[in-house]
């Protein structure tokens, strides 16, 4: 017999990333208690939400648009758009719990009220999103990778892509920087065929950041050790 759910009723979903890494700091352990309840965006996972209802947006974000950041890191660029765009609601997801903490510790500083934090699996989130909700979607600088017999889980195959194009609304765009080529390869190879466009003209277009950009960890650890970044930028059609 082949089980394929889990006892919750979950799908059985493969995950190959961590969800924590060296020990934490009681600073770290403090955030996370005391500031991720309340930055939530509802019931996600399926333990919570075994109907997979979806997440009330307007009660969240009133009528500002949904962008998502999926697999924040350390929480650079998605605290630079909680400052530089207050009209847009924020929902980033990272299963790393080292990272969500340093993503609180940032969003502590600036107090914005429009973000969201889910720390897990951006494909359980997914389940919960009205389709063509977001506006937008960040994939920045995602795990490599690099051994090819593990280029399936990678986040640029149909697993993840489907899903995503389900909740984007057409012409929202999803945007992706990596350092890795053969990263880009397999992105301009998956992408399109799961209901995006390529938006490119020339070169300058995946060489250069862009506008907003801020360099993340990830990148400025690229850039010294002669790696070469590529921004991609792709619409929902």
């Amino acid at each position: 017999m082949i089980i394929d759910k889990h006892p919750s009723g979950a799908p059985w979903r493969n995950f190959y990333g961590r969800f924590k890494g060296k020990a934490l700091r009681k600073s770290q352990e403090r955030l996370l208690d005391e500031d991720l309840q309340g930055l939530s965006p509802g019931p996600v996972g399926w333990d919570v939400n075994p109907e997979r209802t979806e997440l009330d947006l307007k009660a969240l974000f009133g009528d500002r648009d949904l962008w998502l950041e999926i697999g924040f890191g350390g929480g650079e660029h998605l605290a630079h758009m909680a400052v530089a765009e207050p009209d847009v609601g924020l929902i980033g997801c990272e299963p790393y719990l080292n990272g969500v903490a340093m993503l609180l510790a940032k969003l502590r500083k600036i107090d914005e009220p429009h973000v969201r934090v889910h720390p897990g699996d951006a494909r359980d989130l997914f389940d919960v999103l009205p389709e063509a909700s977001v506006g937008r979607a960040y994939l920045l600088y995602p795990d490599p990778w690099p051994k090819a017999r593990h280029h399936r889980r990678r986040f640029v195959t149909a697993e993840h892509l489907e899903p995503l194009a389900r909740v984007m609304r057409p012409g929202a765009e999803l945007r992706i920087a990596t350092d890795i080529e053969d990263y880009v390869r397999q992105t301009l190879e998956e992408v399109p065929p799961c209901g995006f466009e390529w938006l490119a003209e020339g070169p300058d277009d995946w060489r250069k950041p862009w506008d907003g950009w801020i360099a993340t960890r990830y990148e400025q650890k690229a850039l010294r050790e002669g790696r070469v970044p590529h921004y991609l930028r792709f619409r929902r059609v």
